[in-house]
């Protein structure tokens, strides 16, 4: 008989691109969905279907029973509301639901941070990191920095602030080192942590070797792509909520997503070991680099749609450059405009 594994969050981009691994890793795959009709019907009839709800104790218990290995890859961050809270009462619903099911493990995806302090998302994302941990389930907890893959939405801001500004003018964030993995890494290290022997229970850094700052892949993104080089400048009074505004002004990215982002964005996110080699294995043929992950994820994009739209080089050069410098202005005045009012609170 195959084994059983639940997927949670298959509407997602990580969820939806792990169902077909595993299905045809042979595995027999289940899903919780509030929405069937939202799953990828390339896949949607090869799976078990459980329509209900993650924050329905019964419906997840329902959804647990039989399941060997259980992969959480939820998040609530949709700008309504205290993302955190409802985060936390999810993953405690799951951590208590799993254990009355007797799930053999628990697969967690959450992200790479620094020691100390923490944005919101990231302290969320530890948090209910730590929530599983102590569920009593044997649990892995996968941190991954930036996922290069079409449809991320880490990967679509990137490219969409390097293809549509050529001359930038940013926050300070992008200067800060990050190690990025590709989606097809991903979804092996989730694979792989199905088979962990029981005894793991704990945080498992994950991503490429090679680590850069986040002007790093602007400009390597270009090159791949065969964009003009891009010159990109930081500012240090750009804070990451406005810094979010930049973001929404130039990329298409959903605010409820971007916002979140880019308050992780103020971080390291490097790996702290390399135990996932001997925890999870080596995927085949090695990690994959980073402008192999940028061919990978930009073959079915158009790189130079948004130049060729604006009907050449040189008016998207002017208009891209001209966004980066009305985002910069705005940034600023309002930077200065909160300062200067809190100034005047103080006096």
């Amino acid at each position: 008989m195959p084994r059983t594994a639940l997927v949670t969050g298959a509407t997602g981009y990580i969820g939806a691109a792990l169902a077909p691994v595993l299905l045809d890793d042979g595995w027999h795959v289940r899903v919780l969905a509030r929405s069937p009709h939202k799953l990828d019907p390339a896949w949607r009839d090869r799976v078990e279907v459980v329509t209900g709800d993650a924050g329905d104790f019964a419906d997840v218990v329902r959804a647990l029973t039989g399941a060997d290995v259980a992969y959480y890859l939820l998040h609530s961050m949709d700008g309504k509301g205290d993302y955190r809270a409802r985060d936390r009462e999810l993953a405690a619903t799951f951590a208590e639901a799993a254990r009355d099911a007797a799930v053999g493990r628990i697969v967690y995806l959450s992200g790479l941070h620094p020691r100390g302090p923490l944005s919101d998302h990231l302290a969320s994302r530890v948090e209910v990191g730590e929530i599983l941990l102590g569920s009593g389930v044997p649990t892995a907890v996968l941190q991954a920095g930036v996922v290069l893959g079409a449809g991320s939405a880490s990967f679509d801001m990137l490219r969409h602030l390097t293809e549509r500004l050529p001359v930038a003018v940013g926050p300070r964030w992008l200067r800060n080192r990050i190690q990025p993995i590709a989606v097809d890494d991903v979804l092996f290290y989730l694979r792989s942590a199905a088979d962990l022997p029981p005894e793991v229970n704990r945080t498992i850094d994950v991503g490429m070797d090679e680590r850069m700052t986040y002007i790093d892949m602007m400009r390597r993104y270009a090159q791949v792509t065969g964009l003009r080089p891009r010159h990109i400048w930081t500012l240090p009074v750009l804070t990451p909520g406005l810094a979010s505004h930049w973001v929404g002004l130039v990329t298409p990215v959903d605010a409820g997503i971007a916002r979140p982002l880019v308050g992780s964005l103020i971080h390291d996110a490097v790996k702290d070991d390399d135990d996932a080699r001997a925890l999870l294995g080596e995927p085949p043929g090695g990690t994959v680099g980073f402008d192999e992950a940028v061919r990978r994820a930009t073959a079915g994009i158009d790189p130079h749609w948004w130049s060729r739209t604006l009907r050449g080089g040189v008016a998207a050069f002017g208009l891209s450059a001209g966004l980066a410098v009305v985002s910069t202005i705005l940034s600023v005045t309002i930077a200065r405009l909160v300062r200067d009012r809190r100034r005047g609170k103080a006096a």
